[in-house]
């Protein structure tokens, strides 16, 4: 009896999917390529061809120029690429983020890429998808890891921007993903006075507008008076917390969006004052929930902490693996 799964083979670039001849996710340019989103850890540029969605695909040429061989994919569109069924699924994690769903002869296998559970006013929401084989990230992979509610992390952040009306706060968030579902949580919490973005932002924002997404006033930092920026939250990439250029900003309270807030010494390396854990991955109980949602016979894991979620499964009667693919942690979560 073949094994389960056997027509799709994981390397250490990616996941190679035999009777479709095509790679998920691969880290080196293919002549084909599935690609789950638009973050650099799982799209590179260079494939003869890809299939991604819309949303990703615009992404991808707003990073890496034009994509000649893209194939656009919507939600739910199911497609015949070698001898596989394949279709996209909300994953929930960025913008045009998606499952891959993977069916060749009577099995399903589905390729989750990053996904996150809660809602998210960027993206569409995770779709479970009943499955064989369930390919799962693990960055959040432990038990510590399980991030407080969203809408309590920006009330946070806005009452220290209250309580401080001479300063800024200075949040780092990574320029895909983050600062824009940021700055749409403060809308969703009635902030609607403008907001300040770090240049490095502009191009996926004005994407994300592009795209439907209500980001509200944003404004650029470089060249705003340094007293039009007192009392008023600013976002910049992580990288520029601490560089020249945000010296010139008033007295800035030092924030940092990131599920990796939770672990202090990380807030202390990159001199974090406010430290809000805001994640566009899984925690450990969305992780171990969508598996005992999806009920699948295996359990693939990858790019994380897989011994925790290896010996949950176990535990629980669950055939796992570690998959082991390299260059799978996300730029900054």
């Amino acid at each position: 009896m073949a094994r389960l799964g056997s027509w799709i083979e994981p390397f250490p670039e990616g996941i190679y999917v035999k009777p479709a001849d095509a790679w998920v996710d691969p880290s080196s340019p293919k002549p084909r390529a599935l690609v789950t989103h638009g973050h650099s850890d799982h799209a590179r540029g260079g494939h003869d061809q890809v299939w991604a969605t819309p949303e990703t695909l615009a992404i991808m040429d707003c990073r890496y120029g034009p994509q000649p061989g893209g194939h656009a994919v919507a939600y739910g569109e199911v497609l015949r690429i070698g001898e596989v069924d394949v279709s996209f699924v909300p994953a929930g994690h960025v913008l045009g983020s998606a499952q891959i769903v993977l069916e060749h002869k009577g099995e399903r296998v589905v390729v989750s890429g990053d996904y996150k559970r809660r809602p998210d006013p960027t993206c569409a929401p995770f779709q479970p998808v009943p499955c064989d084989v369930f390919v799962t990230e693990a960055t959040f992979g432990l038990p510590v890891f399980r991030h407080p509610n969203t809408a309590s992390e920006m009330d946070r952040l806005l009452l220290r921007l209250r309580e401080n009306p001479e300063r800024c706060v200075l949040v780092g968030a990574y320029a895909l993903g983050k600062a824009q579902r940021l700055i749409a949580e403060l809308r969703g919490r009635g902030y609607h006075e403008p907001i300040y973005i770090h240049g490095a932002l502009q191009r996926l924002c004005d994407l994300y507008r592009e795209q439907g997404v209500d980001l509200g006033d944003i404004r650029p930092a470089t060249g705003a008076a340094k007293d039009a920026l007192r009392g008023h939250i600013v976002v910049a990439p992580p990288g520029a917390l601490n560089d020249r250029w945000s010296r010139r900003l008033p007295e800035p309270i030092t924030a940092m969006a990131s599920g990796w807030m939770r672990v202090r010494q990380r807030a202390r390396q990159r001199n974090v004052e406010l430290p809000l854990i805001v994640s566009d991955h899984a925690d450990w109980d969305e992780l171990t929930d969508t598996i005992s949602e999806l009920q699948p016979r295996e359990v693939w894991i990858t790019h994380g902490r897989e011994d925790a979620l290896m010996h949950w499964c176990m535990t629980r009667q669950i055939k796992a693996r570690e998959l082991n693919l390299v260059g799978r942690e996300d730029e900054d979560d």
